[in-house]
């Protein structure tokens, strides 16, 4: 392992934690960086594993929350429900993407046309739904009823392409569904917990076997820049979209994926 190796996981590591939570995806970002600076993870395990150390950002920002959750969950409708509601939204994206995960790394990871292609398309997507006029039913996460849970996991399945975002993919599901832009990005933080957590287990448990001393090592280090580039994010995502909107993620989105064709042209 050499100082570039570390070097080079500690820029995806950090890229990871400022992009996870933001809808422009970053698995988008560490491919297709990854892909220009010659980086290559044993089976693609280290973009998917380092995601847990976002996921830790969550849990340490939100501990006050999770553990009132916790507390009153057998005394509390509210929480329970709360719960319920984001154990619905997981279950679709744990039962497809078990049974699609061989087709995800093996040849979805490896299409960075497609992926350039889903970030404008997603873009396009998100601008409008972000202009377009919506009746607002739903400002708490914590008061979505089951159906429109279960509507937001689906639609985070279409996250599974690389480039459409996991947390663009619930947000836009979310907004569809009549919540604000302030709750549909709370529900995306707290969706994420088990998504991850469940992708870092499966994905782990899948390659255990093919991974060395040298790709542990690298992993960590990207899950330790990404738990600390995604405290940021997390501390003030909320506000910045209650502010500005995803306008600002969605042209990022275009511009990025517009300038990843035209570098797959050049170099082509």
């Amino acid at each position: 392992m050499q100082f570039n190796d570390i070097f080079d996981a500690t820029l995806l590591g950090l890229i990871e934690g400022l992009t996870e939570f933001i809808p422009v995806s970053s698995t988008a970002h560490l491919l297709l960086i990854g892909q220009a600076i010659g980086w290559r993870s044993t089976g693609h395990s280290f973009e998917v594993l380092i995601q847990l150390g976002a996921v830790l950002a969550v849990l340490s920002v939100y501990f006050g929350k999770l553990w009132h959750l916790a507390r009153t969950l057998p005394t509390e409708a509210r929480s329970r429900r709360f719960v319920l509601g984001i154990l619905v939204a997981f279950l679709p994206a744990a039962i497809i993407g078990a049974l699609a995960h061989g087709f995800i790394k093996g040849v979805l990871f490896d299409s960075p046309a497609i992926i350039c292609i889903a970030l404008i398309v997603g873009g396009i997507v998100l601008l409008y739904i972000d202009r377009m006029p919506r009746r607002i039913r739903y400002k708490d996460a914590m008061e979505f009823p089951p159906s429109v849970c279960l509507a937001i996991g689906f639609f985070q399945c279409l996250a599974m392409i690389p480039g459409t975002s996991r947390s663009g993919a619930t947000i836009a599901g979310a907004l569809l569904m009549g919540t604000d832009k302030r709750s549909a990005a709370e529900f995306s933080f707290f969706l994420a917990m088990p998504t991850m957590a469940g992708a870092f287990t499966y994905d782990l448990i899948k390659n255990r076997d093919i991974l060395s001393t040298d790709d542990m090592t690298l992993i960590v280090i990207g899950f330790v820049a990404a738990f600390l580039s995604a405290l940021f994010v997390v501390k003030f995502l909320l506000d910045f979209v209650s502010r500005h909107g995803f306008a600002p993620f969605a042209w990022w989105r275009i511009i990025f994926g517009t300038a990843g064709l035209i570098a797959l042209y050049a170099f082509a």
